[in-house]
């Protein structure tokens, strides 16, 4: 667990490190997506919208690219 998450959930306030790769601007969850994941499990593609304040067709196409990723990197290590 990054140190920054520790102290955050340690202290209970939000993380004001907005140039952190996990941060997200979702207060309810610390701004973290790293706690989101840690607290709600596996989410939906509308939980992660509202999360991302983006569409869920958005989040969707997101989705699909990073499948398409690593299906392709799983071929290449086939080779």
């Amino acid at each position: 667990m990054r140190k920054c998450l520790e102290n955050c959930i340690k202290e209970d306030k939000r993380c004001s490190q907005s140039d952190c790769r996990v941060w997200v601007d979702y207060e309810k969850d610390l701004n973290c997506s790293l706690l989101s994941v840690k607290k709600h499990g596996a989410m939906t593609l509308e939980e992660t919208a509202k999360r991302l304040s983006l569409s869920v067709v958005r989040i969707k196409q997101l989705q699909d690219r990073a499948l398409q990723k690593l299906q392709k990197n799983r071929r290449l290590k086939a080779l």
